[in-house]
């Protein structure tokens, strides 16, 4: 699954998520989402997220 619908994306889920600083590199940052910042359904460049390490980014799979 990818990141890009809101509905797929659950508190507690563990993602890997690109931040901000990693989108040219497109290095993933792994962990559990604490707050789903996004309000709209989807996002064509991933729905963004919390971590609960307090990381913000854009959510590129959903890993379980």
């Amino acid at each position: 699954m990818n990141g890009m619908n809101r509905c797929e994306i659950k508190v507690g889920q563990r993602v890997d998520i690109v931040l901000k600083e990693d989108q040219r590199s497109g290095k993933l940052t792994q962990g559990i989402v604490k707050d789903i910042l996004t309000k709209s359904p989807t996002h064509p460049h991933g729905i963004k997220v919390r971590l609960e390490s307090g990381a913000v980014g854009r959510v590129k799979e959903i890993v379980g």
